[in-house]
């Protein structure tokens, strides 16, 4: 795989043509082509976040993050866009926001206040969805709770409030009874999991 982020963008028309055909494919629910699609950028994310933030394990925890909020959200992306801009700016956005909290003391799943994490999303291109992206939405979202059953059981009910109830570390803390810290390394374990369950390759 070539590291340089020029070549993961694939300006040439035979590569674009591909890639238009992965992500129609995989907004029809296509898992294969998901993985297809963003195959050639898991590295120059990684080069791009160890960039930002001179730190391979935060550099890794990037690119997860990064390729499950596309998963999630790839029934919203405009195929007239450019995909490469729309995963990197995400891959940067999380960045910034790391980066942000880290100058805080904190890290990227400290507590959010909720307007703040609601700007995490703001690079997504909000249109007025068709029945099928609703349909397309709902499945994605059905395939991420099969994938958080199969996790190891003290990992669910954290990923579950995490990712489909998107609450703060600190409520999911007062919810389970457990310290912040434990809440931390249970979400960034099973992230993880659930990455490589959702996308087999990675």
């Amino acid at each position: 795989m070539d590291g340089s982020l020029e070549k993961a963008g694939k300006g040439d028309d035979e590569y674009t043509i591909d890639e238009k055909k992965w992500i129609t494919l995989a907004q029809s629910g296509d898992q294969n082509a998901f993985i297809q699609l963003i195959r050639p950028y898991e590295h120059p994310l990684y080069l791009l976040a160890y960039r930002k933030l001179q730190h391979p394990q935060e550099a890794e925890d990037i690119v997860q993050e990064t390729l499950l909020r596309a998963y999630l959200h790839l029934g919203r992306f405009n195929c007239g866009n450019q995909f490469s801009a729309w995963i990197y700016r995400i891959a940067s956005n999380l960045c910034i926001d790391r980066i942000r909290k880290k100058k805080a003391e904190f890290y990227l799943d400290a507590p959010l206040d909720r307007g703040k994490e609601c700007c995490l999303y703001q690079f997504i291109p909000a249109t007025d969805k068709t029945p099928e992206e609703h349909f397309f939405e709902r499945e994605q979202r059905r395939e991420v709770r099969r994938a958080m059953h199969e996790l190891p059981s003290h990992y669910q009910s954290v990923m579950f409030m995490r990712y489909m109830k998107e609450m703060p570390l600190a409520e999911i803390g007062e919810a389970l009874s457990m310290p912040v810290t434990t809440v931390k390394t249970r979400v960034h374990r099973g992230r993880k999991a659930l990455v490589k369950q959702l996308i087999p390759t990675y």
